[in-house]
Parts: C-alpha cells; sequence; structure tokens
C-alpha cells in the first residue's frame, strides 16, 4: 500500500510555489463538463473508513490537496492508504484505506493545522479506540470557528473530554461510550459529523438534534449504514442513532460535488455563449437545494434539469438578485463568492449577505481591482454591475 511515497502521482502538496494559472478573457465557453467527487463528503467518508477494520474502497475521490493532507494523517495513524487515479477524466478516482491495523491515536500537528476537517479524525479515533487525541484545527483562514460543540456534543455521549494547549483529548469510559442526547445550536456540518462518527458505536442509543441536513452529512450517513451503523432520520434536523458493536468496510461510491456543479452553473451563465446549451453533468441537482436554485432562476437566466444533468441556456443580461447564506437547504455560503461575481454582470445593484461566516469576503479587495464595484458592510456586500478586466 502506498503511504508517503510521493513519486506517483504528483501530489498537489509538491506544486511549485511559483506556479500560478494565466487566464485569458473574452473566451465564450460552450459543451459539456462532469462534475468530481464531492471534496466535503469524500473527507467525512474517509474518517469514516477508520471505524472498520479492514480496507474500506470509495470511488469517486477527486485528486485534491486537502484529500492528500487527510490521507497523509490516517496514514499515520497506522492506516495505509492507495490511490488509483485514472488518467481518464471520464473514470472517477478510487481511494483504498486499509484500517485494520490503527495503532495511534493521535495524528501529526502540522497536518491537523493544515486542515480543519482532519478534526473529524477525534470521533472516528474515539469511535473506534475508546481514545483520542487530535490538535484543534487549522484550515480556512476566514472566521472563526471554535469546536466548542464538538466537544460538549462528544460529552453529551459519555467521553470525558479535555483540552491541553492546542490539543484535544476525548476518553470514553472503560465500557464505551453511553450514547446520549446533545442540541447543536446553531446547526453544525463539522459537530454534527462528529458526534455521528462517535455514536455508532457507542453502547447505547444517541439523539443529534438540529443536525446539519447537508447532502454531504446525507452520503456519510448512507456510508455507515452500509458499514452496519443503526441510524434514523437521515436527511432530517434529527439523527436517532443506535449505537452497534462494530462496523465492516465496504466499497462505497462518493457523491458528486455540489459546488463544483452550482460553480459551473454561474460559470456557464457568465460565459456561455448566449442561446447555446452549456450542460454540467454528472451529478445529482437535488444536491443543490432549493435556494440555490429558486435565486438562478430569478436572474432570468434559463436552465433545464435532466436526470443526471443540468443545461443552463445562458442570457446577454441577467436579472439583480439578493442572497443570504444559510445552511442547507437554504442558499450554500461556498457559493457566495461565486455569487459575487456573477452579481457584477446583472442589470442592477444586488446584495450578498453571509451571517454564517461574516468574515468571508476576502475575494473582494481582489475582485475591486478587476474593476468590481462592491462595498462590504459587516457582514453584507454590496454589489454594482461593473465591466471587470484583467
Amino acid at each position: 500500500m502506498q503511504t508517503s511515497d510521493t513519486t506517483t502521482p504528483a501530489r498537489p502538496s509538491q506544486t511549485p510555489a511559483t506556479e500560478r494559472l494565466v487566464i485569458e478573457g473574452g473566451h465564450l465557453l460552450g459543451g459539456e463538463i462532469p462534475v468530481g467527487g464531492s471534496k466535503n463528503a469524500g473527507l467525512m467518508l474517509m474518517a469514516g473508513a477508520l471505524l472498520a477494520p479492514g480496507k474500506t474502497v470509495l470511488h469517486n475521490m477527486s485528486v485534491l490537496h486537502d484529500v492528500w493532507t487527510l490521507a497523509d494523517a490516517i496514514s499515520w495513524l497506522g492506516c495505509p492508504f492507495e490511490y488509483e487515479p485514472d488518467h481518464d477524466p471520464s473514470t472517477p478516482e478510487t481511494l483504498v484505506i486499509d484500517a485494520s491495523n490503527l495503532h495511534r491515536i493521535e495524528p501529526p500537528e502540522h497536518l491537523v493545522n493544515a486542515l480543519r476537517a482532519s478534526f473529524y479524525l477525534l470521533g472516528a479515533i474515539l469511535g473506534r479506540e475508546g481514545l483520542a487525541r487530535v490538535g484543534l484545527p487549522g484550515g480556512d483562514a476566514w472566521g472563526a470557528r471554535p469546536v466548542n460543540l464538538h466537544l460538549e456534543g462528544l460529552r453529551a455521549l459519555g467521553a470525558e473530554v479535555d483540552v491541553a494547549g492546542s490539543v484535544a483529548e476525548a476518553r470514553a469510559p472503560r465500557q464505551g461510550l453511553t450514547g446520549g442526547r446533545f442540541r447543536l445550536e446553531p446547526s453544525s456540518v463539522g459537530a454534527t459529523v462528529n458526534l455521528l462518527l462517535a455514536a455508532v458505536t457507542a453502547r447505547g442509543s444517541s439523539r443529534i438534534e438540529n443536525a446539519a441536513r447537508e447532502p454531504d452529512v446525507v452520503v456519510l450517513c448512507r456510508m455507515l449504514q452500509a458499514m452496519g451503523a443503526r441510524i434514523d432520520g437521515v436527511g432530517s434536523a434529527i439523527l436517532e442513532v443506535e449505537g452497534v458493536g462494530g462496523l465492516h468496510p465496504i466499497r462505497f461510491w462518493n457523491a458528486p460535488d455540489r459546488i463544483e456543479a452550482a460553480t459551473y452553473m454561474i460559470t456557464a451563465a457568465l460565459a456561455g455563449r448566449p442561446g447555446d446549451r452549456v450542460r454540467i453533468s454528472r451529478f445529482d441537482p437535488e444536491h443543490l437545494g432549493d435556494a440555490f436554485l429558486n435565486a438562478f432562476a430569478e436572474t432570468g437566466t434559463p436552465f433545464e434539469i435532466g436526470p443526471g444533468y443540468i443545461d443552463v441556456i445562458p442570457l446577454e443580461r441577467m436579472q439583480a438578485v439578493d442572497i443570504v447564506a444559510r445552511p442547507y437547504p437554504g442558499f450554500p455560503t461556498d457559493i457566495q463568492a461565486q455569487w459575487t461575481v456573477l452579481m457584477t454582470h446583472a442589470a442592477g445593484p444586488s446584495t450578498v449577505t453571509d451571517p454564517i461566516y461574516p468574515e468571508r469576503f476576502q475575494h473582494v479587495p481582489q475582485l475591486n481591482r478587476m474593476n468590481a464595484d462592491i462595498e462590504v458592510r459587516g457582514n453584507q456586500a454590496v454589489v454594482r454591475p461593473a465591466l471587470l478586466k484583467g
């Protein structure tokens, strides 16, 4: 099994710091583009694989820096991986994780600091070994995102949780986690994931209230169910978990990336040839959520949904639409930056409001360098029409 070998395939971390994308504008886009595997869901599935001794095979895993980072952390724990990219872009990549011999309980701090999703390992290792030590996460450079909900939730499931310096330690009683009830306020994807990973092998029943409903969480639940977990309420705000004695490894297909799909829709609306179809394929349009699809429809840009695809028919000019980022099924915060760009091409002023991560507007000064007319007021950006320049 390949672990720390950096020969093939080349890892994103090996990319020279001076490498850059050079984009020549003014070219209209067309044709069809398939959507890759979900990064966010894929990272959750990787953590979930640690709960089952043996080899878990994950299909549709995109080749991304974050995936490599978490794979390296998992490998350090004693669970080697093999990444099998297929150079045919129409064939998804496969990641094999061998969790037969998880013998460490603390991933390296530098890997945890590099990727916030590494904190999922706290719930996974706790659920598997009864003891986990994981450094407090790093990750995105915008906004404070504390992990108190993760820690309080694990305590509600029967764990003893302490934080010493920059490391969180969670310890189950000798007989294992007892399970429990916890309400997330506010709803949190990361905390939902960590509580699920710990609860599925607890001795008793657990109830997670105000759980995240994102499609990524649903995909994780489906994988855990396939591994033998007992979870009710999947896709709702209340998850009921009946702990089982152990899980078994499986072969599982990761979901397509809904953020990537939405980004391609926005790109088509911005740069497609007016009147010509641009097809975004190989994904589930329902994963986009009604809020995004309704906002996109309000711009006046026609689109048609088919089985596993969306056709976007660009217009010469679109209508301005105000959006507010909300947890799923609301408008995704991960798409507000792309929406900000879209609104620079609208027929009038609009607002983009993000109460989830109010500091997530670091793209605005760079867009203004490109001749955008955007003003940030607290957690809101006011976008006025402008012709962008390189």
